[in-house]
């Protein structure tokens, strides 16, 4: 039961809206209590609930398995999911009678030595448009939950490292937190602070830190900082297509994002599986139609995503930024938030977030005939792109590792963030 002290996000609102999007998308894994209870619910055709539809269902074919989820309606919907788009076991037993992955949602507690770190998933459009109650006056509700949800000992675990050679201890590492941070809190556009928080990482990556801590530390992310500021400004910054190569990987990681594995979709069987791997064929040819991965886009040219589409607004601009802000703070994107990644290599793949979030904008945009991107394409593409951030395995595979690696050493991460900022 955990007792540490949270770090909440003072930049971020949030209340449920009942969009009942986060019922359409996620597995829900039960545990034995909670499979109890739900058995004892006793729920019925008087309940709303068809009589041919079980409510839980074991996670594998395998005879043995033990472990269930919730049950899903044919559209992929949650079974509990009610025509008004509410829960069921939330109207008629309250909140507390629900799965805890339902109650912490979109809530995200990590380790940050001798406190918890809380982040927010943006794959919930309230998270992204900034609804509801300011976090920061969540403290109770989000204690009670860690209390619940977060093993004992977490306290003990090591911060993650800078980089694949570079280890320091967790008063050190929240230094570099505290500099990332601060870099996107500075007055220059959102693509311009991406770039220059890229620009000092690089710098950094391989550093030994050994002799470099406290004051040390202190001074040189300053220094390194403020160059960064001084030599990436707007002004400085020219645009220039990605190499072919950059533009080959970065279609590949933009279809991961593109995709929709909801539990109807990955139960499709084989005939999905090849669907998946003849669209996946065509996303690495990157010639003629888009093949659409699930309902919110449709098939278009892959030539017309590649023209300007006239950049951020300024409320989007403000949603990258908070965005980036929230997962950095909440370090939900390195160590055991994200595949256990060091910290430079885990931004690097926060950072490519970015290009693919506008791609798919601009897919958003050009499926409805048009040519100028809206804050609400950015909205809907973040809400997308998130919902497989630090939660599908494929963003962990040595495969994408690569990808991201190769990416940054031959300075196409840079170029896909301004060809497609524009």
């Amino acid at each position: 039961m955990s007792t540490l002290s949270l770090n909440l996000p003072t930049i971020q609102n949030w209340s449920c809206h009942s969009c009942g999007g986060c019922c359409r998308q996620h597995l829900i894994e039960l545990t034995e209590e909670e499979r109890q209870r739900i058995i004892e619910q006793n729920w019925t055709e008087a309940d709303g609930i068809p009589a041919d539809q079980p409510v839980m269902v074991k996670m594998s074919r395998m005879p043995w398995s033990k472990t269930y989820r919730l049950g899903h309606q044919p559209d992929g919907a949650c079974v509990f999911l009610d025509d008004e788009g509410l829960c069921r076991i939330h109207a008629k037993f309250g909140e507390a009678a629900k799965p805890w992955p339902c109650r912490i949602y979109p809530f995200a507690f990590h380790p940050a030595g001798k406190t918890l770190t809380v982040s927010l998933r943006y794959s919930c459009p309230s998270v992204v448009s900034n609804l509801g109650q300011a976090v920061s006056k969540q403290g109770k509700s989000l204690k009670e939950m860690t209390r619940a949800v977060v093993p004992d000992g977490v306290e003990k675990i090591p911060a993650p490292k800078v980089s694949p050679r570079g280890t320091v201890e967790w008063n050190d590492f929240h230094q570099f937190i505290d500099a990332l941070d601060q870099t996107f809190a500075g007055n220059a556009t959102f693509t311009v602070k991406l770039l220059q928080a890229l620009y000092w990482l690089n710098v950094l990556e391989n550093a030994h830190f050994g002799l470099v801590n406290g004051s040390r530390l202190t001074e040189l992310l300053s220094i390194i900082t403020e160059a960064a500021r001084a030599d990436l400004t707007e002004d400085q910054l020219t645009i220039e297509q990605p190499r072919k190569a950059g533009r080959l990987q970065f279609r590949m990681l933009a279809a991961q994002y593109a995709r929709k594995d909801t539990l109807v979709d990955l139960e499709s069987g084989v005939s999905g599986r090849i669907k998946l791997l003849k669209a996946a064929f065509r996303f690495a040819r990157g010639k003629g139609t888009i093949p659409p991965l699930q309902e919110a886009f449709k098939e278009i040219e892959f030539a017309s995503l590649e023209r300007p589409f006239g950049g951020l607004t300024d409320e989007a601009d403000e949603i990258f930024t908070r965005y980036f802000r929230v997962k950095i703070r909440g370090i939900h994107f390195c160590g055991r938030a994200y595949y256990d990644l060091p910290m430079i290599e885990g931004f690097r793949s926060l950072a490519l977030i970015y290009p693919s979030i506008m791609w798919l904008s601009r897919w958003l945009a050009a499926g409805d005939g048009r040519d100028e991107l809206t804050t609400d394409d950015i909205s809907q593409a973040i809400t997308i792109a998130d919902h497989y951030h630090a939660y599908s395995p494929a963003f962990g595979q040595m495969s994408f590792r690569r990808r991201v690696k190769l990416l940054a050493q031959t300075g196409d991460l840079q170029r896909l963030c301004l060809w497609y900022s524009q």
